[in-house]
């Protein structure tokens, strides 16, 4: 296959302000076989009238109205009309590096199919980058580096939504973007995980990633903590849990309860433990929380971790270590 064509999905809502730099970064790519597939999701800005301005003088750009609401009714809509071999996603208020979709198409050319081309990300923002998310775009990066995104899926999502592609076939294998899951780019990761698509290593930074407080991801509710946790222990239980194996909850934070809660609701019968004394030895929604040594005394056991602290999960990680137990396989860091 030469000079595949590439779809760019790129649904947007009210940002006008951010959209020419958007669409001028695709303009300038050093690939030019692309189409992009725009779909306004009931802006109330000058959006459309933007993205139509940009249509009328490039053929390869399209533009749609969201049949339904949200993201994911605009990616299925965009999704439709999709006719290219590669297929991609963009946000409105990103920045395409200008060689990002023909080092993408290499990788893929150069692989085939069942693979995963992503790329480095920077993120900026006209107030400064907060440490979080410095953090979070260091260990990304160095995820990507190696292609070993999979090994901490558990912890956050580890393919940036607005930059990966695959070829048209896994995507439809992978399920599209049928699912009406949310976080969707999360689903998508773990969608990319279950059918064993393979991640192509990058060194290259494609992608610059805006950040401001108006953010879909900042502000929805599809975002917030519960939602992620809800995927993770439904892919959890779907791909990596072994029910011949005792389960084992560490932490009775806010995410150690939620997860418990879910467990005894699906009646999935599990250990709960916890090093801190003015918990340990006490019932929470009718579930004994011990001692961590209390692993030990269990045959071959399976552990969702929950425990945020940096240095507990180093710990952790020792004590999982000297037992002879293997990250992704014994035991799952879920923060």
């Amino acid at each position: 296959m030469q000079d595949p064509t590439v779809t760019i999905y790129i649904p947007f809502k009210d940002t006008a302000h951010f959209l020419p730099e958007c669409l001028d970064s695709i303009l300038k790519q050093t690939y030019p076989n692309w189409e992009i597939l725009a779909v306004n999701d009931h802006s109330s800005d000058h959006s459309l009238e933007l993205l139509n301005s940009y249509a009328q003088r490039d053929s390869r750009i399209k533009v749609f109205n969201n049949s339904g609401k949200g993201i994911i009714p605009a990616l299925q809509t965009a999704y439709a009309q999709s006719t290219g071999d590669l297929v991609t996603r963009m946000d409105s208020d990103d920045i395409m590096k200008p060689h990002r979709l023909e080092v993408m198409v290499r990788s893929l050319l150069e692989s085939g199919k069942g693979h995963v081309a992503v790329g480095q990300v920077r993120y900026f923002s006209e107030r400064g980058i907060s440490n979080g998310y410095e953090r979070y775009e260091t260990w990304l990066n160095q995820l990507t580096a190696t292609g070993a995104n999979y090994s901490e899926i558990y912890k956050e999502c580890v393919i940036p939504s607005p930059c990966w592609m695959v070829y048209r076939e896994d995507f439809e294998t992978c399920g599209a973007f049928h699912p009406h899951r949310y976080p969707e780019d999360y689903d998508l990761t773990f969608r990319f995980y279950e059918n064993n698509l393979k991640i192509i290593p990058c060194h290259e930074v494609l992608h610059l990633w805006r950040d401001y407080d108006t953010r879909t991801s900042r502000t929805h509710e599809h975002y917030a903590q519960n939602y992620f946790l809800d995927i993770k222990l439904h892919y959890f239980l779907k791909l990596d849990y072994r029910p011949n194996r005792p389960l084992v909850i560490w932490g009775a934070g806010f995410k150690g309860k939620t997860i418990a809660k879910t467990l005894l609701e699906q009646s999935i019968d599990f250990t709960w433990l916890c090093d801190n004394p003015k918990k340990t030895g006490k019932k929470i929604y009718g579930k004994d929380l011990v001692h961590f040594m209390a692993l030990k005394e269990l045959k071959h056991p399976q552990s969702i971790v929950t425990v945020a602290n940096e240095e507990a999960q180093q710990e952790i990680t020792a004590y999982f270590s000297n037992m002879g137990l293997h990250p992704m396989e014994d035991y799952y860091f879920f923060c």
